[in-house]
């Protein structure tokens, strides 16, 4: 059963329930009134003939009186029987519902009439009167009452029951509004909203629902970035092993299968043991983008100072072979850091720089301290990047220059590391850069204060 007919059905029952029991209150409380009023009334018809026959000196002028009242139609009674002492000295009409031994004041209703039974002492002696008053008449006004409210509580559910389902009809729109959003959402029309119309509790569902699915329709964006991340993760991953093992298996047949000179049989062991060393590198940062996914490195207080210039210590015999002038500018002081991942940062980002240039250069490294971190600068006057590679960068296995890197012995996952060290320390990282000009990485570590 749907939710719109189910309150359909309850705004009915209460609104049938409400006004059956204040209609049949009102009917009856109409009849009560209107028989205590006929009561009242017979209590005083009754003490106005007691007080006339008892003011009169004998039974033929009771008699006479009461046969002269009735002829005038001065009583109401439709039935009257006047006793003294058990014997009956007037009757008029029909009295009928009497016990024969019913005495003193007695009044009942029974069959739609009032019985009345009055004893009174007088001059004579002591009389008694039993009386019948018809009160059929709110009777047929309690029926004829009641046939009214029948029609009217008939036309009242009637036309409670349509406005009821107008009225849940309207009521529930935002909900069926919802019903279809979600079955479309489910089909995979992640871009479909409910328009929301109110701020009750139900327009507040809609505004909470329309905010579910944009984190829906984002998370399965991202889902749909990271497999496409991953499909391309797995291709250039195939490629990077395809390459070196080719080498390495043809030089390897080589080897086996000819006699080579000393030379030929010297260059390739060289270009076998190249390979294999490539192999190795890729192999050891795969595995320590793969550590650092899953572990969330202890800090503590160390001086960036002192591990920039350690790492530019040992730089500086390659960088001497390159004709590369290495330079610090460093402030002083101490953050919370995970050394040996900084030092793989660092090694990573200064390598990155000096195969940026070709024939001599300069790199300089800044680093300032910050309130809850620190922040360091990588700047090199190598042949820089173009614009659109900025975004990519930090992608495994992207490369600026294919050739040149692969020559170069990179995999290109050394700056995927460094975003991912970055990320541990609850920091960033940012290129700037300028084809023939130089780039600038500039890295924040926030891991905080020590």
């Amino acid at each position: 059963m749907k939710f719109r007919t189910k309150m359909t059905i309850c705004m009915v029952w209460l609104l049938a329930l409400a006004y059956g029991i204040g209609g049949s209150l009102l009917v009856s409380s109409s009849f009560r009134a209107s028989l205590e009023k006929e009561k009242s009334s017979a209590r005083q018809s009754c003490q106005m003939l007691l007080n006339t026959m008892s003011i009169l000196d004998s039974y033929s002028s009771i008699s006479d009186t009461l046969r002269r009242l009735d002829s005038a139609g001065g009583s109401e009674w439709n039935g009257l029987v006047v006793l003294s002492n058990g014997a009956t000295i007037y009757r008029s009409g029909t009295v009928t519902g009497w016990d024969d031994e019913i005495q003193g004041d007695i009044l009942r209703v029974r069959d739609q009439r009032i019985l009345i039974s009055c004893a009174v002492g007088s001059g004579l002696t002591d009389l008694q009167l039993k009386a019948s008053y018809d009160i059929s008449s709110i009777y047929v006004q309690r029926d004829s009452q009641l046939h009214i409210y029948r029609w009217t509580f008939l036309a009242v559910v009637v036309v409670g029951t349509a406005l009821s389902w107008l009225l849940c009809t309207w009521l529930t729109a935002p909900l069926r509004a919802l019903t279809r959003v979600s079955r479309e959402l489910a089909e995979g029309n992640l871009s479909r909203r409910v328009r929301v119309t109110s701020s009750d509790e139900v327009g507040r569902l809609s505004a909470e629902f329309n905010v579910m699915a944009d984190k829906l329709e984002q998370n399965m964006e991202e889902m749909k970035r990271s497999m496409e991340r991953q499909e391309e993760f797995m291709g250039s991953f195939a490629h990077e092993l395809k390459t070196p093992m080719t080498s390495i298996i043809g030089y390897a047949d080589l080897l086996r299968s000819q006699e080579l000179t000393e030379q030929d049989r010297r260059e390739a062991a060289n270009y076998v043991f190249s390979e294999g060393k490539r192999l190795e590198s890729l192999s050891l940062k795969l595995l320590d983008l793969l550590v650092m996914e899953k572990e969330n490195m202890p800090m503590q207080p160390c001086s960036p100072k002192a591990l920039i210039e350690a790492m530019a210590k040992e730089f500086h015999p390659i960088l001497q072979q390159q004709n590369i002038t290495l330079s610090c500018r460093c402030q002083k002081g101490s953050c919370l850091l995970e050394p040996d991942l900084v030092k793989s940062l660092l090694y990573n980002l200064m390598d990155n720089a000096r195969k940026a240039m070709d024939r001599g250069g300069q790199i300089l490294i800044q680093s300032e301290m910050l309130q809850d971190g620190c922040c360091i600068r990588v700047i090199d006057n190598g042949r820089g990047m173009p614009e659109k590679a900025l975004k990519r960068v930090t992608e495994a296995f992207y490369r600026v220059d294919k050739s040149r890197s692969r020559a170069q012995g990179g995999a290109g996952l050394g700056l995927a590391l460094c975003r991912r060290i970055v990320e541990l320390h609850q920091g960033d990282i940012q290129f700037s850069s300028k084809e023939n000009v130089g780039t600038c990485v500039t890295v924040t570590l926030r891991g905080g204060a020590a």
